[in-house]
């Protein structure tokens, strides 16, 4: 099960940090939009040739970190592996509701080659440590 406060963070428009797996087993981070559908978090890959793209499909398991846009003292990290994938009109109606949460406007790109990844959180962890953010 995911914290609720978790939930709340990815719901919201923070950017999701998604570590994926090389062929050689190195990680592979990239800063990005997620969203929840339903259970699963969700991301998108622009197509199958992307890095992303690549690495999910020889091997599902991600690792995500997050903070609070508002408050970097607020975050989580969570665990899990892909469970389903859509692609095409379906993927981009997806993408979509990505774009709008985070830009206020559809996804501009309107290509089918996209693919929406569904993620089982297998692990999760949330944390808020009592800092103001007043950089200096």
């Amino acid at each position: 099960m995911m914290d609720e406060r978790l939930r709340d963070l990815i719901e919201r428009a923070n950017y999701v940090h998604v570590a994926t797996l090389m062929p050689d087993g190195s990680p592979s981070s990239v800063a990005m939009w997620g969203g929840m559908e339903g259970d699963f978090v969700t991301i998108f890959t622009g197509g199958p040739e992307s890095r992303k793209a690549k690495n999910l499909a020889r091997d599902g398991r991600v690792a995500i970190s997050i903070i609070d846009f508002e408050n970097p003292y607020r975050g989580g990290q969570l665990r899990g592996h892909v469970v389903g994938t859509r692609h095409g009109a379906e993927a981009l109606e997806a993408m979509d509701r990505l774009s709008v949460k985070y830009t206020g406007e559809p996804f501009p790109w309107r290509a089918d080659q996209g693919t929406q990844y569904l993620i089982e959180v297998e692990w999760s962890h949330y944390a808020e440590l009592g800092f103001t953010h007043a950089p200096a």
